[in-house]
């Protein structure tokens, strides 16, 4: 009886009642043990017979219900049951047979056996759902653990007598970081004998076991632990084993027995011992095998057992007199967790099954022999065999291998066969050896079965071969088996740099056992591994990518290889159609999840890629009778856009600035009366009385109501609105900082505007209710006014942080939107073609790509040949050649082949997807530079919060013991209103005016005014900065990165030089020229288009001759034939002659004119009538050679010199002879040394980081200057880069124009782009350079430096007039007359603003460092780099390369050379002096000058 658990989710339950019908419904099927529903879960966890019920049928009686149900895990679990012992009494009223039918009627027990002489039961329970003392209350008079019951020994009866004698042991588990860690070691724990439960607890680090000490000890069970790779000790000592009386009895009967047998066994002749295999399925790890082995082998009647893991077998030797096949088999199968199905292979009887010969005096020996050795045969396919001598080389180094027996290879057969130890080796391990011998091997079908020799002698090996017929067992069964049991884990792999790492890890990893395929993206640094988990798993696949030099670790919980559907549905009407679709789809293998929505004709569905894809699904809802479509994704990367941040803040300043004007208006016209007022008060000796007359006879001072006069009346109706709507989004933003008890800049703006605001409006309706001849002096004036600049500040930033997002929308625009799959019939013809959105490529399509497209997914090529544009990625100008097995990329050009490619990653795992989640990760996660001013306003805040309520209660107090003071100083205080309340309205008006006065608005304008006016200055001379982030960034920068195409070069080659080769025949330098150039027109070959226009320049010509025939081999050169040669040079020579006579005509006037036109009459004597046709070839070396012509020696060097110094060599032939050889380079713009050399005496470091080979990077560097250099570097260790520097804490500017370059550029502190690049890279920029000119790095790092320090200048100018402005506003001056009224404080708010502007405005007057000035400081200092200098570095990796070895000449100019120039040299290329030797056409003695050599 097999008891198993299986989980079922049940949706559509509403209530308990729903929950009570289900587990009444379910529980009364026959073979149910036990149903437990929940509502919360919705699901019903079953205990079931697996005999009597499957998981199937178990769903359907719940769907049968009305429920809608599905299998929560597709594996049930098995249930293991417990036993316990009964003695029945003599004197029981109840018989045996009456016990057993009474607890056969309870759920939850599985079995009840009695003794044959009726006083003991045994019963098998499932403790999940009934426990002991339950089943003892059952039976009355029935009591617990007696003697064990006879039982013969060797029946599965054995195991389970001892339940009294368990032991609690406790151990500290040392290095388990995770829950599959806790599982590994439960799972391995406890199918060991003996072993009853064990718990493992992560948080605690320790395990406890409850073992029975007979059958296992403490100390084995720590080994076992510590086998697993955990580190195990004991907390405490294991307790000695008590055994009662009963136990000790049972333990002497047993070992009685045991010991009888063998003698009985050993008196017998024992020559009558047999051999018999065993086929075992339900194995899953070493630990089964143990326990097979250690149960068998204590048999009696067994004298040795070896278990295989890999062929699914167990060789027993047995003694047939002593036990049946029948009960080995049993015995077998009831080894724990009792789920092992054992049978016997086919005709077993005339397989290895004999009688040993074994000698009756030795039988002792033989018994005691358990492991004795066995022997299997495999025959494995050998291709790739010429001679003997392979044949001897194969034995021979096979032959040496542990556990090989012997080996005979054939050659006619082309095969070997290899008798080995299954228990050493395995074929496939014997397979790989042979393969990587350089042969092709492959093991073949009828692999032979095992060989089992008990006693090594030739007769019995004889014997057996001769017997052994090949195993029937089918392979197809085991192959499907295998696949049930394949499982996936995703590795993170880090140190890849290139494609050949990929391919390396692919092909290491598919010879190891156990793996069955491996697929690895380099952009994401991840490998999907599918594998047996039966013979390895996740942590040893980890450890082998390690052992191949690359970091790896296992991703947990990596559910990233799901694939997500979104597809729109139409055509459904009502519920039913949701239930038709969804249980549709969950029934389709590979589904995971579906979820339909009637609302949104919506459908979201998570499968497995690796079994079904996103057509195969779209397919089957088709195929009820729905239309689907794709729902397209918002390719605009509009999440990440401030548009609606833009507006609310533009909407907010403009607001605030409508009612602001006026405001400022009156308040400027009030300052300016009250100063004639005071004025006239001065001079002409009025009296205080005239004073206020004339004041209040002002129109704004009439009184419109008692206490209301017209000036506060208008401010406050302007001041309402302001309050309202234009500071809605400050109270929002304070009111959640205040929340998570913080004060920033928005907390100190809030409370002065509203304290400001409430004051007024208090004071004034105070004033109207006591009908006041003076009014009141209110702060209606200052809401408006702050709202206004901070909001401004606040849009501003917005607007610049806006622009960044456009990056991502560029970057996903280059994603092909179609795809063309094609379906391939045998020798891949076509047999059909679709186009299907790219969301709908799966991974293995065959996907077609036209010259001119673009690849929609990475894949593999598989057929066709083409150029392939991938400046995308890698940012190099240079097509690449693709053949069939080479990678290409998603995004990239198809140029001139078609091409059909395997879809290897396709969806979020392409390189471009990457790319974009890079970016979009380094926009994202680069947190901004809090702002100074916000800092500091956390301070502030409480402290003039602080300060202002001192002040309050200060005057208060000073009111209280001294009125006087009130009285002289308050202006507006009338005898008519009581002292307390002179004192009070005093005291706030004090503590207002040092709110209002320290009010932040200048620390708040410190920042955006310089910023703003940094920025218009950068734009102006042609650097767009964007927002105050970089431009305060910049200064902080300590080391520059530069990326080497399009940025230190020009990004497009030209020709450097042109050789005309000895063996030309004589052919004028013109008609090369002329040849070369027609033969490169039809070429699209950046090489070629620079050829052909360094031609039209050299000739003077718009156009050439005719070119036919033209063909190309990608990667080698063009061949074709060219016409029409000589009416080119006849027109050119036709100018010269005319140009030669216009200079005669000017020199000789008086010449007769007829005279000097003779030469062109001449020339038209010679024009050719027919044109002669050439053969035109144009490559490398390669091309060459193919095309039947030898490269001289000398030409090859000249070719290597070139390629040293970084450039591309190519050849030209004219009809079969070498005529010239063209060097072509990116060149080096002419600022790049100035600008490198300027930025290194700004105290910066200087690095070159490139995707182009190490050669070419070291040429450029030298010639710039630069002695850092890291090459063949990708897109995202470009980033990685970036990030290591950071990580040490320098600050770092990017310097870039690909799209490669764009995750570095939005990864660096501050991104600089050149303006000639590319949109993505400029979008991904935090500096944009809109001139192609390096200087400009130069001017934005100085703007930089200019613009904060205006900054910390506007910074002074605000702490110093807060710092004064508030003491003297709580008047802290008082005693020597010091007073502020409250419009005092609102002018010197107004002027701390204005005078921050003003240093603002200043930065107007920057003027960029000029390139002659600069040239002229580092006049005699500039010069190149010797190659010893510069440390060039592969990929990420901090070890610079080493260069050939040099002559000792060479070494003492180089040594003397590096000593002089270690001063200037950074760190690592002085400690890499010794290593790093210059290359042997060494550049030493300064000929650079060759760089501008055009011809020879």
């Amino acid at each position: 009886m097999e008891v198993k658990s299986i989980v079922i989710v049940v949706e559509g339950m509403t209530c308990n009642s729903c929950v009570q019908t289900i587990e009444q419904h379910v529980g009364k099927i026959n073979g149910v043990h036990n149903i437990k529903v929940s509502l919360e879960k919705k699901n019903a966890v079953i205990i079931y017979d697996s005999k009597l019920q499957t998981p199937g049928t178990l769903q359907e009686a719940i769907h049968d219900m009305g429920f809608d149900a599905a299998l929560g895990d597709s594996n049930p679990q098995p249930v293991l049951p417990d036993t316990i012992f009964l003695t029945i009494p003599t004197q029981s009223t109840l018989t045996s047979k009456q016990i057993r039918s009474i607890l056969l009627k309870n759920k939850g027990i599985l079995d009840v056996k009695t003794s044959s002489d009726h006083k003991t039961a045994v019963v098998t329970f499932i403790s999940s759902i009934i426990n002991g003392k339950q089943i003892i209350q059952m039976v009355p008079g029935v009591d617990v653990s007696t003697p064990a019951p006879e039982v013969t020994p060797g029946t599965c009866e054995d195991a389970s007598w001892s339940q009294a004698s368990s032991v609690v042991l406790r151990l500290k588990v040392e290095g388990m970081s995770c829950h599959s860690c806790t599982s590994t070691i439960e799972g391995k724990i406890g199918k060991l004998q003996g072993i009853q439960r064990i718990k493992v607890s992560l948080d605690n680090q320790e395990a406890v076991v409850v073992y029975q000490p007979h059958l296992i000890t403490a100390e084995e069970i720590k080994h076992q632990i510590e086998a697993a790779g955990f580190m195990a000790s004991f907390k405490k000592q294991p307790r000695p084993l008590k055994l009662s009386a009963i136990d000790l009895e049972r333990l002497k009967n047993v070992q009685a027995k045991g010991s009888e047998t063998i003698l009985k066994e050993n008196s017998k002749n024992a020559n009558d011992t047999k051999t018999i295999v065993f086929r075992i399925d339900g194995m899953h790890c070493n630990s089964c095998v143990l326990n097979i082995q250690s149960t068998i082998s204590a048999l009696p009647s067994v004298t040795s057992v070896v278990v295989s893991l890999e062929n699914k077998s167990a060789i027993i030797n047995y003694n047939p007199n002593l036990i049946s096949i029948d009960v080995l088999r049993k015995a077998i199968e009831a080894v724990s967790p009792e789920t092992f199905k054992v049978s016997l292979p086919d005709e077993y009887e005339n397989v290895a099954l004999f009688t040993t010969l074994t000698p009756p005096q030795k039988s002792a020996v033989a018994l005691k022999d358990a492991s004795q050795p066995l022997t299997q045969v495999v025959v494995i396919n050998i291709e790739g065999m010429t001679c003997d001598s392979c044949v001897q080389s194969i034995e021979g180094v096979i032959s040496r291998k542990a556990g090989v027996k012997s080996i005979h290879v054939s050659l006619p057969n082309h095969n070997g066969t290899i008798e080995y130890d299954p228990l050493q080796t395995s074929p496939e391990d014997l397979r790989s050896s042979i393969e990587d011998m350089g042969f092709d091997a492959y093991i073949s079908a009828k692999t032979e079965l095992p060989v089992v020799v008990t006693r090594p002698s030739p007769e019995v090996q004889l014997e057996s071969h001769g017997t052994e017929p090949p195993s029937k067992v089918s392979l197809l069964h085991v192959a499907k088996h295998e696949m049930k049991t394949i499982s996936k884990c995703y590795i993170q792999v880090t140190g890849m740099t290139c494609a050949s790492c990929v391919a390396n890890i692919e092909r290491n990893l598919r010879r190891e056992d156990g793996i069955h395929s491996i697929l690895v993206a380099l952009m994401a640094g991840k490998a999907e591994v599918r594998y047996n988990p039966a013979i390895t798993h996740p942590s040893a696949i980890a450890e082998l990518i390690r052992e191949l030099g690359f970091g790896a670790t296992v991703m947990e919980n990596c559910d990233e290889g799901d694939g997500i559907l979104e597809l729109i549905v139409r055509g459904m009407t009502c519920a039913s159609c949701v239930h038709k679709i969804e249980s549709t789809l969950m029934k389709t293998n590979g589904v995971l999840y579906c979820s339909v929505a009637l609302a949104t004709n919506k459908a979201h569905i998570k499968y497995d890629p690796e079994i079904i894809g996103p057509r195969d699904i779209i397919q089957t809802i088709q195929g009820l009778g729905f239309t689907t479509s794709l729902d397209k994704k918002d390719r605009s990367a509009s999440h990440i856009d401030h548009k609606q941040e833009i507006r609310q803040w533009r909407r907010s300043f403009l607001v605030s600035l409508i009612f602001c004007i006026p405001v400022m208006g009156l308040m400027i016209y009030m300052m300016i009366m009250d100063s004639q007022l005071a004025d006239a008060h001065a001079h002409h000796n009025m009296s205080a009385e005239e004073m206020e007359d004339l004041h209040s006879s002002m129109f704004l001072e009439r009184q419109l109501l008692p206490g209301l006069s017209v000036m506060n009346f208008v401010s406050f109706l302007l001041c309402v609105p302001v309050q309202m709507f234009g500071g809605w989004h400050f109270y929002i933003q304070a009111y959640k900082a205040l929340k998570h008890k913080t004060a920033n800049m928005d907390v100190l703006i809030v409370l002065a505007t509203s304290i400001a605001f409430l004051y007024s409006f208090v004071i004034l309706l105070v004033a109207m209710a006591e009908k006041a001849k003076v009014n009141p002096v209110t702060f209606f004036d200052t809401p408006p006014m702050l709202f206004v600049f901070i909001s401004l500040g606040r849009w501003l930033e917005h607007v610049a942080k806006g622009k960044t997002s456009e990056a991502l929308a560029r970057l996903i625009s280059l994603q092909a939107t179609e795809a063309t799959i094609v379906t391939l019939g045998p020798d891949n013809i076509l047999l059909s073609e679709e186009q299907v959105d790219v969301e709908l490529v799966q991974r293995g399509d065959i996907v077609k790509v036209i010259p001119g497209g673009k690849f929609p997914v990475d894949g593999r090529v598989i057929e066709g040949h083409s150029m392939v544009d991938e400046s995308l990625i890698t940012g190099e100008a240079m097509p690449v050649t693709k053949k069939p097995g080479n990678t290409v990329i998603a995004g990239s050009i198809n140029q001139n082949g078609s091409l059909l490619i395997s879809a290897t990653h396709v969806g979020a795992d392409t390189t471009l997807s990457q790319i974009v989640k890079l970016v979009e990760e380094a926009q994202t996660s680069k947190a901004p530079i809090q702002q100074f001013a916000d800092k500091l306003s956390g301070y502030f805040v409480p402290f003039i919060v602080a300060v202002s309520v001192v002040t309050l209660f200060a005057w208060i107090i000073i009111g209280f013991v001294d009125f006087e003071i009130v009285e002289k100083y308050f202006l507006g205080y009338n005898k008519s209103i009581s002292a307390a309340e002179a004192i009070i309205r005093f005291a706030f008006q004090a503590s207002i005016t040092v709110l209002c006065i320290a009010c932040p608005c200048s620390l708040g304008l410190a920042t955006p005014t310089a910023v703003m006016v940094g920025t218009g200055v950068g734009a102006q001379n042609g650097i767009l900065i964007k927002g105050g982030e970089p431009l305060e960034m910049a200064h902080k920068v300590k080391v520059v990165v530069f990326d080497k195409t399009g940025t230190i070069t020009h990004g497009t080659p030209e020709v450097m030089q042109v050789k005309f080769l000895g063996e030309s025949n004589g052919i004028p330098r013109n008609k090369m020229l002329a040849m070369v150039g027609t033969a490169e027109s039809n070429s699209e070959h950046p090489l070629g288009v620079a050829i052909t226009k360094y031609c039209k320049k050299e000739l003077d010509s718009e156009t050439l001759g005719t070119c036919t025939d033209f063909q190309v081999v990608p990667g080698c050169g063009i061949s074709c034939k060219v016409t029409n040669i000589e009416a080119l040079l006849y027109q050119k020579n036709k100018m010269i002659e005319e140009n030669n006579i216009k200079n005669v005509t000017l020199v000789k006037i008086e010449e007769n004119t007829e005279e000097s036109m003779q030469p062109a009459l001449i020339i038209d004597a010679e024009l050719p009538t027919t044109s002669q046709k050439y053969s035109v070839l144009i490559g490398n070396r390669e091309w060459m050679n193919r095309n039947g012509l030898v490269v001289k020696s000398e030409v090859d060097k000249a070719m290597i010199e070139h390629e040293r110094r970084g450039r591309t060599a190519v050849l030209a032939a004219v009809d079969g002879v070498l005529c010239g050889l063209i060097a072509i380079a990116d060149t080096v713009k002419p600022e790049a040394e100035l600008a490198v050399y300027t930025l290194k005496s700004m105290g910066l470091e200087v690095v070159l980081m490139t995707g182009d080979n190490s050669k070419t990077a070291r040429s450029i560097a030298s010639q710039v200057g630069i002695t850092k250099v890291f090459a063949e570097v990708l897109p995202s260790h470009k980033v990685a880069k970036v990030k290591q520097l950071q990580d040490e804490g320098k600050r770092v500017a990017m310097v870039g124009d690909g799209i490669n370059d764009s995750p570095a550029l939005a990864m660096a502190n501050v991104g600089i782009a050149i303006g000639t690049g590319t949109d993505v890279a400029i979008e991904a920029a935090d500096v944009v350079l809109i001139r192609d000119d390096l200087m400009d790095v130069v001017a934005s790092i100085d703007l930089s430096r200019k613009t904060v320090k205006r900054i910390r200048i506007n910074f002074v100018f605000a702490l110093i007039y807060n710092l004064i402005g508030v003491p003297v506003a709580a008047g802290v001056f008082l005693p020597i007359g010091l007073v502020l009224q409250p419009w005092m404080g609102s002018a010197a708010m107004a002027a701390s603003s204005v005078s921050v502007v003003l240093s603002s405005l200043l930065l107007k007057m920057y003027q960029k460092p000029s390139s002659e000035k600069l040239e002229f400081r580092a006049r005699g200092q500039i010069r190149h780099k010797s190659p010893s200098e510069i440390s060039v570095h592969i990929g990420i990796d901090e070890t610079g390369t080493g260069s050939p070895k040099l002559s000792l000449m060479d070494r003492i100019i180089n040594y003397s050379r590096a000593s002089i120039n270690s001063l200037f040299s950074d760190k690592r290329s002085v400690n890499s002096i010794v290593l790093n030797e210059p290359d042997k056409h060494s550049l030493l003695v300064g000929d650079f000058g060759e760089d501008d050599d055009t011809a020879l």
